[in-house]
């Protein structure tokens, strides 16, 4: 069984694509009263769907989560010189981080076309994608180390930058990975994976993969989507409505250019097509009992996202009675 070096801590995220930013901090401080011990959320541009009618500026409302609640957060970000330079997502979080020490950790990824080719930059290949947030990781830790940084000659140039408000302890890198191969080169630079829910033998495949790049011993996250309602036919319609484009691989997903591209290339996409994806029922104990499973894989933070719109239900059903049968 794999070793458990923390405890379990049972996380609520934050959609910014489905809520306006008022009411997804009411969410957020709902979810800190109910039992929820940790958050997080996305940092996005645009929505996945034109049913979805936001997408708030994480950064701006990380601040006020944070300020208001006295839970530890993450944000998922993408830091190649698209849509944010390095160095700002490095002054962005070392703010974060001073103000609200050891609460705040970053996700780094390689992103999607749908949130970082709005500032008219060409939209890379996956293969320079990659070797760009290599460069953003290298920049980023030597701007955390208090170096200034320049560099001219690579993918992304960086001139006399530097942080002049660092905190004590720097944000953990955590790599967003959703395949073996990008969670195995991940081991080597991150502090920790996170990666979404998928059917039990591709999750033990992406662990396996991070720990034999180099992340053994390093901090394991999990990102659940649910649909939970008080009928079975709502729980589906719910997923049906809001998150039918989790059946979309991750390759496709981050080509994909606007919403209305994700409704038409999901637009055949039936409920039972969601079930490797979400988790779908009414069923408290079988919600619970599927969580237990995704935390004996060795998963010690996992983050529940009901994609239904019936937030304050989902929070309220969870924190009575799932969140204290898995921590007991």
């Amino acid at each position: 069984m794999p070793d458990r070096p923390v405890p379990l801590r049972l996380g609520y995220h934050a959609s910014h694509e489905q809520f306006a930013p008022s009411e997804l901090l009411d969410c957020v401080r709902a979810a800190g009263e109910a039992g929820f011990s940790c958050a997080m959320c996305s940092d996005h541009f645009a929505p996945w769907s034109e049913r979805q009618p936001h997408s708030g500026f994480a950064w701006s409302w990380l601040g006020a989560a944070l300020a208001t609640t006295s839970l530890p957060f993450g944000v998922v970000t993408t830091p190649i010189g698209r849509r944010y330079h390095p160095a700002i997502i490095a002054q962005a979080a070392a703010t974060l981080a001073e103000m609200f020490p050891e609460r705040f950790w970053m996700a780094l990824g390689s992103g999607e076309a749908l949130n970082e080719r709005v500032t008219g930059k060409r939209w890379p290949a996956k293969a320079e994608r990659d070797a760009r947030l290599m460069e953003s990781v290298e920049i980023m830790r030597a701007l955390f180390a208090g170096e200034t940084v320049s560099r001219r000659g690579g993918l992304i140039d960086v001139e006399e930058a530097r942080l002049y408000t660092r905190p004590a302890v720097p944000p953990l890198f955590i790599a967003a990975a959703l395949t073996p191969e990008t969670a195995r080169r991940a081991g080597q630079w991150a502090d920790g994976l996170v990666t979404i829910n998928q059917p039990m033998e591709r999750l033990r495949a992406i662990i396996d993969a991070f720990r034999e790049g180099g992340g053994e011993g390093k901090k394991l996250a999990l990102q659940v989507h649910v649909s939970h309602a008080d009928s079975l036919d709502e729980a589906r319609a719910n997923a049906l409505d809001q998150w039918r484009f989790n059946t979309l691989t991750s390759s496709v997903a981050a080509e994909l250019k606007l919403p209305e591209q994700f409704d038409a290339a999901t637009r055949h996409v039936r409920a039972e097509d969601l079930e490797d994806s979400i988790l779908i029922s009414n069923d408290l104990e079988r919600q619970a009992a599927h969580l237990a499973a995704f935390a004996e894989l060795g998963f010690g933070d996992i983050y529940l996202h009901n994609v239904g719109l019936n937030q304050r239900a989902f929070i309220d059903a969870f924190g009575a009675r799932v969140l204290p049968q898995l921590l007991a």
